[in-house]
């Protein structure tokens, strides 16, 4: 818990810092907004720029066995950002989305970018409803220590969806497509 009161402390320095008018300060929810926006100005994009027709692609050359398509990717992703923000909500994620998995009835590119939208309008509410108090009230039931608060699970989402995000442009840049991020 200490950890995310000390992360919490160092990202609304960070927030003051950032804003426009001197001496003007963020709420916790107002910070995180901000991650999550930028995350999410990143991630969808790139979902958005991978052809329908390259969904299925993984990596085959090397030591990649098993790993997943570009769509088991996103929808891994955003499983997780449902899962993460619906905890920090006190709400239950989407029927069907259980262990960082995506319901079986979301299968092409169009179902799996409105499930992408929709994670992301999750985790934007749950940054909405982060108060001084609430950022590290305690959630009942934590199992993962990165977990144990509404702050801890909006962080452990961001940092899970800048990971796959990373794995997103890899799969991007082996099918000759430059990320829109970097372009």
């Amino acid at each position: 818990m200490w950890v995310s009161a000390l992360l919490l402390c160092g990202l609304c320095g960070f927030a003051m810092a950032q804003t426009e008018r001197p001496g003007a300060t963020r709420t916790p929810g107002q910070v995180l907004e901000g991650w999550v926006a930028n995350i999410q100005q990143e991630v969808v994009p790139a979902a958005a720029a991978m052809p329908e027709d390259n969904y299925a692609f993984a990596p085959r050359n090397g030591k990649f066995a098993g790993v997943r398509t570009f769509a088991g990717q996103v929808k891994h992703l955003a499983a997780a950002n449902y899962q993460l923000g619906s905890r920090a909500l006190g709400e239950k994620p989407p029927a069907g989305t259980a262990d960082e998995s995506a319901p079986d009835s979301v299968k092409t590119k169009a179902e799996i970018l409105e499930y992408l939208q929709g994670s992301f309008a999750c985790l934007h509410r749950a940054a909405a409803r982060l108060d001084a108090t609430t950022v590290i009230e305690p959630l009942p039931g934590a199992q993962d220590t990165r977990q144990q608060t509404r702050l801890g699970s909006l962080v452990d989402a961001l940092a899970h969806s800048s990971n796959h995000y990373g794995q997103m442009v890899e799969y991007l840049r082996m099918n000759g497509i430059v990320p829109p991020a970097s372009r």
